[in-house]
């Protein structure tokens, strides 16, 4: 994956959003944090893996993948927020889980580590996790990427709107 044309991207959105917002001088590591676990949510939620009581099946691809890329957004961003965007290797070694659930609750888990060390290795840690559950709802990077592009897009029309 190429992180830093994605990273480039992602830093020209935040950018345009604080300064559309007034947001500038504002610390939003939390707030990025709360809204990367949101939209881990609604990507389970369109997944459908923890809902055994259901027999509805997932969302389309599209729609799951499009709710992936919208955490993709949100990691790339508070790497930027740390500096940790000119960091030219961001792979990691990563213990893979076996189910789709389990993988869900062990990026819940990167991402609260994460928030409590602010720390480069745990933020590869996160990317590694997010990453593999992307892999295991059957998207390659190439895919991520594309779909990534294709949102950001979308997230300066919002923008545009009024969104």
């Amino acid at each position: 994956m190429n992180y830093q044309q994605l990273f480039q991207m992602q830093k020209g959105l935040d950018s345009h959003i604080e300064s559309n917002h007034g947001l500038e001088e504002a610390d939003l590591f939390d707030r990025k944090i709360l809204a990367l676990l949101v939209e881990l949510g609604e990507l389970a939620n369109e997944t459908r893996c923890f809902k055994f009581w259901s027999l509805k099946p997932s969302s389309p691809q599209d729609t799951v993948l499009e709710e992936f890329v919208d955490g993709i957004h949100f990691i790339l961003s508070l790497g930027i927020e740390c500096g940790f965007d000119g960091d030219k290797d961001l792979t990691v070694p990563v213990e893979k889980t076996v189910s789709v659930n389990g993988q869900f609750l062990s990026v819940y888990e990167a991402i609260g580590k994460f928030r409590t060390s602010r720390s480069l290795t745990d933020y590869k840690e996160l990317i590694a996790v997010y990453l593999h559950l992307g892999e295991m709802l059957g998207f390659n990077s190439s895919q991520i990427e594309k779909a990534y592009i294709d949102k950001n897009e979308v997230n300066y029309k919002r923008q545009a709107e009024g969104y």
